[in-house]
């Protein structure tokens, strides 16, 4: 199965620009905890409800003033649309992250996937992502 069978699509991007308190709401209106962000349509980190309260609030940044591109993480993990969901599965616990961006063939961004939408095809490959996942936290 091709991971753009269980993929979300409707992934919005934010500019390094955008600041801390839109930041938020969007995330607040989309009720997700991770935006990516993008410069002329090209990924350039990725920012999490966290990345606010740890790299902003707790770092001593001024909500009014902070930015995505101030607090962003710039390490990008992806995978390409037409890659298997065990594949994906496999490089999300290499890396240890919870979510994977997902990029057509042209580098564009079409979607992200969660450990929760894999769980939902394939019950092996999520159980052994979360467990590598949550060991090395």
């Amino acid at each position: 199965m091709k991971i753009s069978e269980i993929m979300t699509t409707n992934v919005e991007c934010v500019s390094p620009d955008s600041g801390m308190t839109e930041l938020a709401n969007k995330m607040k209106t989309l009720d997700v905890g991770f935006l990516a962000v993008c410069v002329n349509d090209r990924l350039a980190g990725t920012v999490t409800d966290r990345d606010i309260v740890i790299r902003g609030l707790a770092a001593g940044r001024d909500m009014n003033t902070a930015k995505a591109g101030d607090i962003m993480t710039k390490e990008i993990h992806w995978c390409l649309e037409t890659d298997s969901v065990k594949d994906v599965a496999q490089k999300m616990r290499d890396k240890e992250v919870r979510r994977m961006l997902i990029l057509s063939e042209e580098k564009r961004l079409v979607g992200v996937v969660s450990i929760g939408d894999i769980s939902k095809v394939e019950e092996k490959e999520s159980g052994k992502t979360l467990k590598n996942i949550t060991e090395a936290a």
